[in-house]
């Protein structure tokens, strides 16, 4: 290969993977995917077993579709709460995919006897493999005269195309409970922060530091109508990220005691998209789809396309509480 033509490629796919490497995955669906938000939220729900999916695809308008996969189980006891999430993201024409596998504990602090203030402090650990196809690239040796003919060597000797790591976070997170239809929890953590080396070749390329703060609450408006509000900052090395919005929440009214609800919200991310949400409760399933619709400066390339989100959630309640019968009691007793 020529060398302004090798060195050209070289700066180029560097470029791409420095800026995969720095920058972390995200959701737009983020209350969604509470493992991946805080560790301190593991077991923080009502019931016994939750299981959370999240797919995401990106980009399909502009380039070769960026596509992320994520499931997680949680449990929680009387104090302890501890979970496993696994995710992979594969990324552009190299097919750059990151597979990880995290796992979270939790401690719940009561802050009052009625168990309105609640303090969690959770913890992750996470292995992280990261590698790239480097048979998807073509190289002039490839080119017999005619066309790019990929059987032929690329006469390229590449040092690794795969780096495995470990990373480190930890994370709290404040809950106030009133009843089910008026709380608020608001929570900070922070990954990485063992600030692991990524570098495929020589250079050592520390993986930043992911900071992430949220604030989401409840509140009932009408007998039927909740709006939930929420807040979500995150920071990594030069990347900032800052979403807000709320949804509505009406609860379906049903003659059997099912219960049912719809949510439908707008939400920004500044000076990136506009995210449409619905979703769907229905008894222990919740279903949520989101579209985010491309308002940066690569809007002349997406025409204003961005990405497609679905979330699932299952909940599982072992022991459910028994029905109370009421009975008459006669005049004479």
């Amino acid at each position: 290969m020529l060398p302004n033509i090798k060195k050209f490629i070289f700066l180029l796919f560097s470029f791409c993977i420095f800026n995969a490497w720095n920058q972390d995955i995200h959701w737009s669906q983020f209350n969604d995917n509470q493992l991946f938000q805080n560790p301190a939220n593991a077991g923080n729900f009502n019931g016994d077993l939750r299981f959370i999916g999240n797919y995401r695809d990106q980009w399909r308008s502009v380039s070769v579709p960026f596509s992320t996969f994520s499931m997680s189980i949680d449990k929680q006891t009387k104090k302890l709460g501890y979970g496993i999430m696994a995710f992979h993201d594969q990324a552009g024409d190299g097919k750059f995919s990151t597979i990880e596998l995290q796992g979270n504990v939790s401690y719940n602090l009561k802050l009052s006897s009625d168990s309105a203030h609640n303090l969690r402090g959770g913890l992750n650990i996470g292995m992280n493999h990261r590698q790239v196809n480097l048979n998807s690239f073509y190289f002039d040796s490839q080119f017999n005269g005619y066309v790019f003919n990929p059987i032929l060597p690329t006469n390229e000797t590449m040092q690794t195309d795969r780096k495995t790591n470990l990373s480190i976070g930890g994370g709290i997170v404040y809950d106030w409970v009133k009843n089910p239809r008026l709380r608020l929890s608001t929570g900070i953590s922070a990954f990485n922060l063992n600030r692991p080396n990524q570098g495929f070749y020589n250079a050592t390329i520390k993986r930043a530091i992911r900071y992430n703060g949220f604030l989401k609450a409840t509140i009932a408006v009408k007998p039927m109508i909740d709006v939930i509000p929420s807040i979500q900052f995150s920071s990594q090395g030069t990347y900032q990220e800052l979403v807000l919005g709320s949804s509505v929440k009406h609860y379906l009214p049903s003659k059997t005691f099912v219960y049912r609800a719809v949510y439908a919200g707008l939400w920004m991310r500044n000076k990136d998209a506009c995210m449409l949400t619905l979703g769907y409760d229905h008894q222990d399933l919740f279903v949520g789809l989101s579209y985010d619709i491309n308002l940066s400066k690569l809007l002349p390339a997406s025409n204003a396309r961005g990405g497609f989100e679905i979330a699932l959630r299952y909940i599982i309640n072992r022991f459910k509480p028994k029905r109370a019968e009421h009975r008459v009691c006669p005049d004479y007793i």
